[in-house]
């Protein structure tokens, strides 16, 4: 094979290696989620409420570090998206918890137009080539069109990272905003046709959003399905949470 043209770390994260959290698990990281929580300063005229239901994203290991990333809807009607992150200790049992947390009003029922609905924040970063600089970048959320079933994270469409759906929702962890590129994410059905694709970054005139939520007609790959990664359970703009004290600065 040919040298790569573009260096770049891919798929950099350990897949999913529970199922979504449940039961006492579920509880020990809502607690740590709802501190958080409390320390979200919603902007003016906005009050943040009381946490509806949660709902957990599959987690992803990076560096040692577990993330599970988190969303849930407010009694004031605003999305309150944020993870949670631990390392396991010698003898398996989590330790060093830290969340992170914000609101927002920009939720997918106010956005009819979005077709995946995106949650992100920066968790560590990457040094390449020249010493430009890659943000290590924690992505989650759920496709908003019918049939998807794996997500991937692309920069200069090259695919980075990809996560099976558990109960239809993903979690990638990617570089972004490296050399000029930025990353984004697109889902697909079990044929390997692309159904949705989202930039990570919203365009104030809308033109380029437009362009990029927009799919291309996909090369039929047949009637065959594709071999999906094994995995447990066969599912914004940025998040200006609290600075995470466990990111990582990769070589």
């Amino acid at each position: 094979m040919p040298p790569e043209p573009r260096l770049v770390p891919r798929f950099p994260a350990e897949p999913p290696q529970e199922l979504l959290p449940y039961g006492r698990w579920a509880d020990t990281l809502k607690g740590e989620l709802l501190a958080a929580c409390l320390r979200i300063e919603a902007g003016e005229g906005l009050e943040v409420g009381d946490l509806g239901e949660i709902s957990w994203y599959p987690d992803r290991t990076w560096h040692g570090r577990t993330y599970v990333p988190a969303t849930a809807m407010t009694t004031t009607g605003l999305e309150v998206f944020g993870y949670v992150s631990f390392v396991r200790s010698d003898d398996g049992d989590p330790t060093g918890f830290h969340s992170s947390a914000d609101a927002t009003d920009e939720t997918a029922d106010a956005n009819p137009d979005w077709q995946i609905d995106l949650c992100d924040e920066v968790v560590g970063s990457w040094r390449g080539e020249e010493g430009k600089i890659a943000a290590m970048t924690l992505v989650w959320g759920r496709p908003l069109v019918p049939g998807a079933v794996i997500a991937t994270a692309e920069l200069c469409d090259l695919c980075v990272d990809q996560c099976v759906m558990q109960d239809e929702r993903f979690t990638l962890i990617a570089p972004d905003d490296y050399r000029g590129d930025t990353l984004e994410a697109r889902v697909f059905n079990k044929r390997g046709d692309e159904l949705a694709r989202e930039s990570l970054y919203a365009d104030d005139d809308g033109d380029e959003a437009d362009e990029e939520s927009s799919v291309p007609a996909a090369a039929a790959l047949g009637p065959e399905e594709i071999d999906l990664p094994g995995g447990p359970a066969a599912g914004r703009s940025r998040v200006a949470g609290d600075a995470d004290p466990f990111a990582v600065d990769g070589p």
